[in-house]
């Protein structure tokens, strides 16, 4: 790491009483695959910005970081180590899911699936339980219509009750002529 000041004219070591600002660069170098340095400068701390102390280093901090990742992201080594750990990571997955079958154990996806088709069991029993409240509702209505049949049934027997009274009248009468039947009848006709 290098820290010098900027021998630029105008730029030095500060006075008492000037006003001009000392500006540092700060040079970092960091290898990375292609040899490429990183550097920045820092400015003096008395330089008053809208933005406070804190943004500024956040900010600086951000930029650095991100220009780093992107470094490395760039860098065919560090994708490369990124990849093979994927398909690492993806093979110790299957190999798990091949020994945990093999003990005969569930595993995270057996575990997965087996909770889907518990709740697709679930929502189907839901729909046959209202099903059966619908038909209970249904029978429970037919409760009322048996009570109706009862009724009818009452009333079917109080009209033969009447049925065999008017015919016990009709034999106490007495003999009155046969009604004649209705394709006989006649209407008969007064002359006014």
């Amino acid at each position: 790491m290098f820290v010098s000041e900027s021998s630029a004219p105008g730029r030095g070591i500060l006075t008492p009483g000037s006003t001009e600002s000392r500006h540092l660069t700060l040079d970092l170098r960091v290898r990375l695959g292609a040899g490429r340095p990183v550097g920045g400068s820092l400015r003096d701390m008395a330089d008053d910005s809208s933005d406070g102390i804190t943004q500024r280093i956040a900010r600086t901090g951000e930029d650095a970081l991100g220009k780093l990742a992107q470094d490395l992201l760039e860098n065919p080594l560090i994708s490369g180590a990124i990849a093979r750990a994927f398909e690492a990571r993806e093979k110790a997955a299957q190999a798990q899911e091949v020994a945990m079958g093999a003990l005969n154990l569930p595993s995270a996806a057996d575990l997965e699936r087996i909770t889907r088709r518990l709740r697709s069991v679930s929502q189907r029993l839901e729909g046959i339980e209202d099903a059966i409240d619908g038909l209970d509702e249904r029978l429970s209505g037919l409760g009322a219509i048996a009570t109706l049949e009862v009724r009818l049934g009452h009333i079917e027997e109080a009209l033969d009750a009447l049925r065999r009274q008017v015919a016990d009248l009709h034999q106490a009468l007495p003999e009155a002529p046969a009604p004649l039947p209705r394709e006989q009848e006649r209407l008969q006709v007064t002359a006014d």
